[in-house]
């Protein structure tokens, strides 16, 4: 695990207390993006009891003030599904 997507965990972790986080690194199949900046692409499912009564948008705001600054210079691409604990385990 590289130290960016530990980073990544952390932040999240400690913010929203996932039931569940998957976070794939996909930087490498967008090598040589120059928007990119260095930044990575990935793509993150979570599962936290504090999207309880929230909306998508609130749901990814949520991510994204848990991530604060590495949305600016870290991330440049992030693909977020983000699931309360109730919806996750009927979505199989």
């Amino acid at each position: 695990m590289s130290d960016r997507v530990a980073r990544i965990k952390d932040r999240l972790q400690q913010t929203l207390s996932p039931q569940h986080l998957e976070l794939v690194d996909a930087s490498a199949a967008h090598a040589g993006h120059a928007q990119a900046g260095g930044a990575g692409h990935f793509y993150l499912t979570i599962v936290s009891a504090a999207f309880a009564g929230k909306g998508p948008v609130q749901r990814h705001q949520l991510v994204y003030q848990a991530l604060g600054d590495m949305m600016q210079s870290e991330i440049h691409a992030l693909s977020i599904q983000a699931y309360t604990p109730e919806e996750f385990a009927t979505k199989g």
